[in-house]
């Protein structure tokens, strides 16, 4: 059995005295920050929509794969959006999850995939629940 290796993963933001976040993955990828409401880019509420899209996009091809229904997805996209809560802690009170699938699935099986790419997805499993979150000032 080939020996399988673990993608590192985590995240590190550094933020000077002025300026915004530049954040550097475990892999050495980059992204800049950015609040402006004109600025193009992403702010910390699009990476979080954009793991979920991202995460539940693969999830969708891997549920087919499991279904038995690669050879009919030629392709599919997870567009995701976000409605903030209107009272309590600045949170997102609600996401929203939008599937396109090319290829010949029938909206039946379009639907399964979608449920069980949600399933499958380690982004939505980890939103579904409130994580524990430990601060280490160190």
């Amino acid at each position: 059995m080939a020996d399988l290796h673990q993608r590192p993963i985590g995240a590190t933001a550094n933020l000077g005295r002025t300026g915004y976040p530049h954040v550097r993955s475990e892999t050495g990828g980059t992204i800049d920050i950015v609040t402006g409401v004109s600025e193009p880019g992403f702010n910390p509420l699009d990476l979080l929509l954009a793991s979920l899209a991202a995460c539940m996009s693969m999830s969708a091809r891997i549920a087919a794969r499991e279904m038995g229904l690669n050879d009919r997805l030629s392709g599919v996209s997870a567009k995701v959006s976000g409605e903030k809560a209107k009272e309590g802690p600045s949170r997102f009170q609600s996401l929203t999850v939008v599937f396109r699938f090319e290829g010949g699935l029938d909206s039946a099986e379009q639907l399964k995939v979608a449920h069980r790419a949600e399933q499958v997805c380690t982004v939505s499993n980890t939103l579904a629940i409130k994580p524990d979150i430990v601060l280490d000032p160190a």
